[in-house]
């Protein structure tokens, strides 16, 4: 068999093909390295966390460990398209308040009014905001820990009451509707170069005038 009869090793197979862009968006938390007692010794691996999600009411956490930090971060992607959860929404923000205790860290989630924003630091920002929720109050107590942290977010909006209903992908807004007039199709009149010529003649002539 020759090389070229070979489908994948043709323009378009499975190294020149590209990828479609995916819908989710990932934030690494952190990436540390962890040591593992074996009986050989020691074995030193990374960890890496992350999160992923759709800003339209889908996130998830993963977790992945391995030699290589690629490898980890890898794993730890598809960990968290594994374990995606959809969050009830109000609009903007959360349908009601939420308290949750999660090992050593204590969380206390509030719904805000439109415009508030994300009154809310680390981890817990960075769930809600790939969450789909813009407005929303926290307060965190306890631990430091970015993994334990996101946990008790993602604890906390599992928890929620209401729908949970994925929202529809917003439609970029066309230069008619961001001036904030309806689109319209009107009809062209075309006029010949003479005609132009007199009326800019004629808004000269009254130009003088005035």
């Amino acid at each position: 068999m020759s090389k070229t009869s070979r489908p994948d090793r043709k323009k378009g197979g499975r190294r020149g093909g590209r990828r479609e862009p995916s819908e989710f968006e990932d934030v690494t938390l952190t990436i540390d390295r962890v040591t593992r007692v074996v009986k050989g010794g020691r074995r030193m691996r990374f960890r890496a966390v992350v999160v992923l999600g759709n800003k339209r009411g889908k996130v998830g956490l993963g977790t992945g460990k391995a030699g290589e930090v690629q490898v980890a971060l890898q794993k730890a992607s598809r960990d968290a398209k594994r374990n995606m959860i959809i969050v009830p929404m109000k609009g903007d923000t959360i349908p009601h308040e939420v308290n949750i205790k999660h090992k050593a860290a204590r969380l206390r989630l509030m719904p805000a009014s439109k415009g508030t924003g994300i009154i809310a630091g680390g981890p817990l920002r960075v769930v809600l905001d790939l969450a789909g929720i813009k407005d929303a109050l926290s307060k965190s107590f306890g631990t430091s820990n970015k993994l334990v942290s996101a946990q008790a977010a993602m604890k906390a909006l599992n928890s929620l009451r209401g729908e949970r209903k994925e929202r529809a992908a917003e439609k970029p807004k066309n230069e008619s509707e961001i001036k904030g007039h309806p689109e319209e199709h009107l009809p062209i009149k075309t006029i010949s170069r003479k005609e132009a010529e007199e009326r800019k003649q004629g808004i000269m002539d009254l130009g003088k005038t005035d």
